[in-house]
């Protein structure tokens, strides 16, 4: 069975990839509709060897088109406004935006973690942050066989996930520009500052992994702090991850739980210097789990080192495998 597929922000960064990650999963595309603003209307993208016409995103260029899966990267304002209408013609809407994912109604998926909740949908999932996303996918196994008390996060995070204006910031900086997206240079530069600060002195960023995650993990009492930084790398976030675990463990055991969890790639070999860089997660799906260590300072303390593409698994990638869990469990 093939379906009818529009991507909505088709002209952004994570649009792009939505375009490039559906053509190389050979997804099972019937018709392909790729929608933006009123100013893009008119540009011709390609998707495999056709040349698709961008429409402009409104009710009119939708109700037709008998829409199955609408992936959505264009901003949380134009989610909260067009993926109940894309609802209401019967698509499911994969929104990338934060609109929906803190909402009660609307289940926020991370295949390996929680696909369950897919079947609860309403017509609209929300995909999670992208730095969420590699996280929760690197502590659901230790999360299903020991328990988590407590999560400190700390991260490093490519300027692509502040779009297309971030990463610009990145290549002028270099070229000794000012920026025009972030406050501060960030070539050469890592600024502890990602979205907009909260009266709580937390960033957006920090509040969104912390709520995010316990959602995700069904457990609302889950202790966890954040901070996001953001890092002169183009591709791919790196976090730090410090688990209190609820029960003992043996090392050994946990290098076993990480050789054969879902989606993740096990790179921990210090003697051979082996351990998960970004660049070499940058153009693929999995999240890579190294540095693995004891944490000596707290009973049942564990360090891990997690990385993986912020634009493909923690975007485009993490969304179309939640459309394809879908389609294998109808």
């Amino acid at each position: 069975m093939q379906y009818n597929v529009a991507v909505v922000g088709a002209t952004g960064m994570v649009g792009n990839k939505f375009i490039e990650v559906l053509a190389e999963r050979n997804f099972p595309i019937k018709n392909i509709y790729f929608f933006a603003s009123k100013r893009s209307a008119g540009k011709i993208l390609k998707f495999k060897d056709a040349d698709v016409v961008v429409e402009e995103l409104c009710e009119e260029n939708i109700k037709n088109k008998q829409i199955d899966f609408a992936l959505f990267s264009a901003g949380g304002d134009t989610s909260l406004k067009f993926a109940p209408i894309f609802a209401k013609y019967n698509a499911v809407v994969i929104d990338n935006s934060s609109a929906w994912r803190m909402d009660p109604e609307v289940p926020l998926v991370v295949p390996e973690v929680n696909p369950e909740a897919i079947k609860l949908h309403k017509g609209i999932i929300a995909n999670p942050n992208c730095s969420t996303i590699q996280a929760v996918v690197a502590l659901k196994p230790l999360k299903d066989k020991y328990g988590i008390k407590r999560i400190v996060y700390s991260t490093y995070q490519a300027v692509s996930g502040a779009g297309v204006a971030g990463f610009n910031d990145l290549k002028e900086g270099y070229l000794g520009n000012s920026p025009k997206k972030f406050p501060y240079p960030i070539a050469g530069n890592v600024l502890p500052h990602i979205d907009s600060f909260l009266e709580n002195g937390y960033t957006k960023e920090e509040m969104k992994m912390i709520n995010e995650t316990q959602k995700i993990m069904n457990d609302y009492d889950l202790k966890i702090t954040a901070t996001t930084v953001r890092v002169p790398v183009f591709y791919g976030h790196s976090e730090s991850i410090n688990v209190e675990l609820k029960q003992p463990f043996e090392i050994k055991d946990i290098f076993n739980l990480y050789s054969n969890a879902p989606g993740v790639i096990l790179k921990d070999d210090v003697e051979n210097l082996v351990y998960p860089l970004p660049i070499e997660a940058e153009g693929h799906d999995e999240v890579y789990v190294g540095r693995i260590r004891r944490d000596f300072s707290i009973e049942n303390g564990l360090n891990l080192w997690v990385v993986a593409d912020n634009i493909r698994k923690g975007a485009a990638s993490n969304a179309i495998q939640i459309a394809e869990w879908m389609i294998s469990h109808k």
